[in-house]
């Protein structure tokens, strides 16, 4: 499988996936991404180059944002001035569930925030989806707080607060990283 970063022609898929998601999560019981997510603000990330495509073949097995840029109202001063990545939008597709994608990919979003200069790869995961913050500190991810004030990039109050981070690192994940090398990260 190899990682590419996603195109402005590859938004339409990339909406589609993130519905399939929010499918399936919506019958594991969770609100979990159940407001649509705006094409432009997708479009924008992809055309800063942030978005990245896990490919198996012609398929499109995964997706994952990395951006050194953190959503306003959820780290402190403190936090922003150590030099950082944040993952967003992590997403497997359900015909390749059970391959460990998500760990892998994070082992590679580490890598390249290891590459970049960054201490630190750092998520917000869902407030309300303890499954999910189980899985990330099963994968060694520290739960740092939850962020509950504020609004949500697509509308409504803000619902992805529950912040953690882990130390980046040199890391073998077995994909084909077609990606450029990253900028430095500079705060």
């Amino acid at each position: 499988m190899k990682i590419t970063p996603a195109q402005p022609e590859d938004v339409s898929k990339l909406l589609a996936f993130r519905e399939e998601a929010a499918a399936w999560l919506s019958r594991l019981g969770t609100d979990q991404w159940q407001r649509p997510y705006p094409a432009e603000n997708l479009l924008a990330t992809v055309e800063a180059g942030t978005v990245f495509m896990l490919m198996d073949g012609d398929a499109t097995a995964a997706t994952i944002t990395l951006t050194p840029e953190a959503e306003p109202g959820l780290w402190t001063e403190q936090e922003l001035s150590e030099p950082s990545l944040f993952v967003n939008k992590l997403t497997v597709a359900r015909t390749h569930a059970g391959q460990n994608l998500g760990r892998r990919l994070l082992d590679w979003a580490g890598g390249r925030g290891y590459r970049a200069g960054a201490k630190w790869i750092r998520l917000d995961a869902w407030t309300t989806n303890t499954a999910l913050q189980m899985y990330y500190l099963r994968l060694g991810f520290e739960h740092v707080r939850t962020v509950i004030e504020g609004e949500a990039v697509n509308g409504g109050p803000r619902v992805s607060g529950w912040l953690c981070q882990r130390p980046t690192h040199p890391a073998e994940h077995g994909f084909v990283d077609g990606t450029p090398e990253p900028s430095t990260v500079v705060h």
